[in-house]
């Protein structure tokens, strides 16, 4: 091994903020490298930007024709079907997705695009849409700050979901306006409301075509001037983007969320302010990251197995360990639904608020659990709560067919391949980085260990592994 190689904890603690966490084939190909050489590896794979595709050629029609066609030609009925079809096709993004998190060998653009996803936080019901902003999302997460708002300000799922096609010069919307500093870029108080009605002005006339592709319909712009942050001049949208980005406070915002998800839930207000000088440079994010990752007190303690997994990470950490397939990939949507967090419908414009906010008292029992019924073959009535349904009608008219079971297919092969001779406190370190509590100590003390496929299951169901 190398004198300056990292350490274990270091190498799981940088691949579960950068990754879904890492299997220990490849910790053990990489465990002798430096801190240097493992993060500078994260990167280089990082930079293939491999667009996430799913088969979406049944909606082409409605990139080429308009309206008025498409009811020619296909009538109401399957123009209302193919809508239909089309909330179906964006679930299986989401199974596509979550597949990516798991077998990607990029995982540090996928992680990255899932934070930007809480960023930039939308909703589309097209699947034309939502799957052009998501790899929108993944093409820029680790490029330009400044690039990346203005393409997503251009983009049809964000014009669409903060009404900015309705935005016209006689009547400006604000609502993109106003979500662009208080979600966006700086935060709730820096930036007065007149900000918000004179940058409204700038964004008006956004479109976008067919194809997808944005446009401004000059005739419903505002070309006259405008005075935003104390400068005035005929700004359009990229101008008011730029201006906002002047503001160190805008650094301060994204480098806080940065340091919240991936860091540390705590802040310490020194280390925010080093790397939010670091990003007000030149707002390059992929500069951000490597400088944090190569800190040397990003490995600090008091960072290690503090944060609270999100659904994602604790379901995809999981299936990195032991690879499993759900025999019916619906059964997906049931458990990001029970823990909170479905991807591609965010709970409001605002994102979900990770960290505490992921417990209550029916998530943390259920995430405790979670690995045994994903792994023991165990199956869930998921339908014995009332919540799973539309509503609460249809809830009662479906008791014929409420017996919908989760059931996986798991490669115990693969586990045993990596795991199955490991003596059970090496098998512990690999799964829980956080400090065990007193209680749980004894209890995994007094275990009496039958194999390993077992204490992996039973360590994956103490409080502990919740956190990373």
């Amino acid at each position: 091994m190398k004198q300056n190689s990292m350490e274990q904890k270091h190498i799981q603690h940088l691949y579960n903020r950068a990754g879904f966490g890492i299997n220990y084939k490849i910790l053990n190909s990489i465990k002798s490298k430096s801190k240097k050489e493992i993060v500078s590896n994260l990167f280089s794979n990082a930079q293939k930007n491999v667009t996430l595709n799913i088969d979406i050629t049944e909606f082409e029609i409605f990139k080429t024709k308009s309206d008025k066609q498409l009811k020619l030609e296909l009538g109401r009925e399957k123009i209302q079907e193919l809508k239909k079809k089309s909330r179906k096709k964006i679930r299986e993004l989401n199974y596509a997705w979550v597949k990516r998190f798991s077998e990607n060998d990029t995982v540090l653009r996928e992680k990255m695009t899932l934070f930007w996803a809480n960023v930039f936080v939308c909703r589309d019901n097209s699947i034309l849409r939502i799957h052009q902003y998501n790899n929108v999302l993944r093409e820029n997460s680790l490029g330009n700050f400044s690039y990346f708002v203005k393409a997503i300000s251009k983009e049809p799922s964000m014009i669409k979901y903060l009404n900015l096609k309705q935005s016209v010069q006689k009547k400006p919307n604000e609502n993109f306006a106003r979500e662009l500093m208080e979600l966006f870029t700086l935060g709730v108080g820096n930036y007065k409301e007149e900000d918000i009605k004179e940058s409204a002005r700038a964004f008006t006339g956004y479109n976008f075509k067919k194809d997808g592709t944005f446009y401004l319909r000059e005739n419903r712009h505002d070309f006259s001037e405008k005075t935003f942050f104390g400068k005035t001049g005929n700004f359009n949208g990229d101008d008011i983007i730029d201006i906002i980005l002047e503001q160190r406070q805008c650094a301060k915002f994204i480098c806080t969320k940065v340091y919240t998800y991936f860091i540390n839930p705590k802040i310490d207000e020194n280390r925010l302010e080093e790397i939010t000088a670091e990003f007000y440079k030149n707002y390059d994010i992929n500069h951000l990251m490597h400088y944090i990752f190569n800190s040397d007190w990003f490995y600090n303690e008091e960072n290690i197995g503090v944060k609270i997994k999100s659904p994602i990470e604790l379901l995809v950490g999981i299936q990195t360990t032991i690879p499993f397939t759900f025999e019916k990939e619906q059964r997906l949507s049931y458990l990001q639904k029970m823990m909170g967090q479905i991807l591609f419908y965010p709970v409001n414009v605002a994102g979900w608020k990770g960290g505490r906010n992921w417990i209550d008292c029916n998530t943390l029992m259920f995430r405790m659990k979670l690995a045994a019924l994903l792994l023991n073959n165990a199956v869930i009535n998921l339908e014995e709560k009332g919540n799973f349904e539309d509503s609460f009608d249809e809830y009662y008219k479906s008791t014929k067919k409420r017996k919908k079971y989760i059931k996986t297919v798991v490669n115990w092969n693969n586990f045993e391949k990596n795991y199955g001779q490991l003596p059970a406190i090496e098998l512990q370190d690999l799964l829980i980085t956080s400090t065990l509590d007193k209680d749980t100590q004894n209890l995994l003390n007094n275990l009496k260990i039958e194999s390993n496929k077992e204490f992996c299951v039973q360590l994956m169901s103490i409080p502990e592994y919740q956190l990373c």
